[in-house]
């Protein structure tokens, strides 16, 4: 999980509050394919991958750090419980990813404002059977 190279923004009290869920790369992506297939409503809000550190975020609503027990990932409670904010930004400039040193796998203006915490949960779960599966199959 997250080293030195991998700290937190600090952000203004601008744009929308959030928690965050890190989860290692290859889980993450697999629950982002979950959550974004069938239906027209977005069903993931920002996601961020951080390459050094070889996770992905998951924004998901303040709050939801203190009922989290998903194994194999964090949720981390912000700004004293209050949430990160991203900052708004102007059209035109994309707000920046809450962690140095990473970049948007998808970006706040293209998906709904956070992720739901009981879907990504589910997401999250499906992801881990897929891959254990897989793996046996190597």
């Amino acid at each position: 999980m997250p080293g030195q190279e991998c700290g937190v923004r600090r952000g203004d009290d601008a744009g929308e509050p959030c928690d965050l869920v890190t989860v290692p790369a290859r889980q993450g992506l697999e629950a982002v394919d979950i959550l974004r297939r069938g239906g027209a409503t977005p069903k993931v809000g920002p996601v961020f991958h951080d390459g050094p550190c070889d996770i992905l975020g998951f924004l998901v609503p303040p709050g939801t750090a203190a009922g989290w027990d998903m194994p194999g990932s964090a949720c981390t409670q912000t700004n004293g419980g209050r949430g990160l904010r991203l900052p708004a930004e102007p059209p035109g400039f994309p707000a920046e990813p809450p962690v140095i040193g990473s970049d948007w796998l998808l970006h706040p203006d293209t998906t709904g404002p956070v992720t739901d915490p009981a879907l990504l949960r589910e997401a999250l779960g499906e992801a881990a059977r897929l891959l254990e599966a897989a793996d046996r199959c190597r």
